[in-house]
């Protein structure tokens, strides 16, 4: 009887032991399989322009953890407009990040830049701008003229100034330059010493908390149509090697993109826990303000679509002007087996 219970014991035991086995393997290919635990790739994305509102939404995605479950770790860094952008990222110290599509097709157009390719739209229409406030004799194109201003000097907003002088009837030789950073652009415009500095439409809640005076905007889409704005770029050869992964991040990007859209506030305040000098109120009104820009108005357009046929228009109105050293192709610039679809 002793013998009988001893083998009953035994049997049992392996019983339960084959058990936990069984459920411990299946656990580790659930796991597996769900990506639970793999390897995250690392990934360095810069952001278009220091750290405002408008670039919160990858703060967003990775807070959100999208980013995660795409399968990357993302150090986010505050980028210094579209050349420098462009230069980092061909440079290989960062592997994505926006930049104006305009200034883009300038700086590959009149061989500034190469190597570099589009992957998805942010905004649907360009956001660039010349920003002042009240006082200062600023209130159309032409009050530009003799004036002084300051932006970096990769900025789209300054490179593209003579394309929009022209367009706008101004003579830009009478228009002074001077140099200055991203996240000092709107302290300098507070102090007096310049009358107006390169910026995105969307800032306007920013220069105002900044300088409390009110802002005064000269939005570039107002003489030149069909610009899209910024466009999620990564250099060739990551795009050439890794074409999944980027679209994998590209989604993961926007998924953050269309959170921080519908919850500027929330957007807003990850932000001011991940940069300093943040003003969440002001960061909150430029999402509010950038949504417009992003979902065309054109309506039916899917987030992060690139339309050939409009880039194309972009390239004959920047060759009209004369702004162009080249033509180019939307092939050049964009590659439309990553981007989005409509």
């Amino acid at each position: 009887m002793r013998r009988l219970t001893r083998t009953v014991a035994a049997a049992t035991l392996a019983t339960a032991l084959a058990l936990v086995s069984a459920c411990s393997s299946d656990s580790g290919k659930a796991e597996e399989n769900s990506g639970v635990g793999a390897s995250l790739e690392q990934v360095t994305y810069l952001t278009s322009f220091g750290n405002f509102g408008r670039d919160s939404y990858a703060w967003v995605a990775k807070e959100k953890g999208f980013f995660k479950d795409a399968g990357f770790d993302v150090e986010i860094k505050p980028g210094q407009g579209t050349g420098a952008v462009i230069q980092t990222i061909v440079g290989g110290q960062a592997h994505f990040g926006p930049i104006d599509l305009t200034g883009g097709l300038l700086q590959l157009g009149n061989g500034d830049a190469k190597d570099f390719v589009a992957v998805a739209a942010i905004q649907q229409r360009t956001m660039a701008a010349i920003a002042t406030v009240e006082g200062t004799g600023i209130n159309t194109p032409k009050d530009l003229e003799g004036k002084k201003l300051a932006d970096t000097p990769g900025s789209v907003v300054r490179n593209l100034f003579p394309t929009y002088a022209r367009m706008a009837g101004i003579d830009y030789t009478k228009v002074t330059w001077v140099n200055g950073e991203a996240q000092t652009l709107m302290g300098t415009l507070a102090s007096g010493s310049v009358d107006g500095i390169g910026q995105f439409v969307v800032g306007q809640p920013t220069i105002e908390a900044v300088t409390k005076k009110k802002a005064v905007l000269l939005p570039y889409s107002n003489v030149m149509q069909d610009l899209y704005g910024n466009v999620l770029i990564t250099s060739k050869q990551y795009a050439s090697e890794k074409p999944e992964s980027v679209k994998k991040f590209t989604e993961a990007l926007l998924k953050g993109l269309e959170y921080a859209l519908a919850n500027p506030q929330e957007a807003a305040e990850i932000l001011a826990k991940n940069a300093e000098a943040v003003n969440p109120a002001a960061a909150a009104a430029e999402l509010q303000l950038m949504a417009g820009y992003v979902r065309s108005s054109n309506s039916g357009t899917a987030l992060g679509t690139l339309d050939s046929g409009r880039v194309a228009k972009s390239i004959a109105i920047l060759r009209g002007a004369g702004a162009l050293k080249s033509d180019l192709t939307p092939d050049q610039i964009i590659d439309f087996n990553l981007t989005p679809q409509a």
